[in-house]
């Protein structure tokens, strides 16, 4: 059985974590991954890496932003690749702010249907309709889509 290698060019990197060049390159100058430098200068990185993308794309597929991304990337060992420990400690970080996103799509989905279903397709009557910009007082966004803890109406 032959030895895998350590380190990954950024064209197999690519490959086996479908993941463009493009976003490999952004992924670094972001501090998401790291690589070092051949005598050629080309990047080369670990092999640990693959499980660093993995996180991320899984990440943001949550919704999770880069900034996020990269705080909990920080917490964990660059040296070698993350451990299920590892893993769960970050997910438990995120299960309030995933939750409160839940709740947030939730109740979207349930106004939207609510505005949809009733059939009026009226801005006069429409309850979503926002008549001479009342929540502009509470500041950019839906804001009625929010808690009112958060600014919600």
């Amino acid at each position: 059985m032959t030895k895998l290698a350590d380190h990954l060019t950024i064209g197999q990197v690519a490959e086996r974590s479908g993941v463009p060049h493009t976003a490999l390159r952004f992924y670094e100058d972001r501090g998401l991954i790291t690589s070092e430098r051949s005598a050629g200068n080309q990047r080369r990185y670990p092999r640990s890496v693959l499980r660093r993308i993995a996180f991320i794309r899984a990440a943001q597929r949550v919704g999770l932003s880069l900034e996020e991304i990269h705080d909990a990337l920080s917490t964990l060992p660059r040296d070698h690749a993350p451990t299920k420990a590892d893993w769960a400690r970050l997910s438990r970080g995120w299960q309030d702010e995933l939750d409160a996103r839940i709740d947030a799509l939730q109740r979207l989905r349930d106004r939207l249907t609510g505005c949809v279903g009733c059939g009026c397709l009226s801005l006069r009557v429409c309850g979503l309709y926002n008549t001479d910009d009342r929540m502009a007082q509470y500041g950019p966004g839906a804001r009625g889509l929010k808690p009112a803890a958060e600014g919600g109406a």
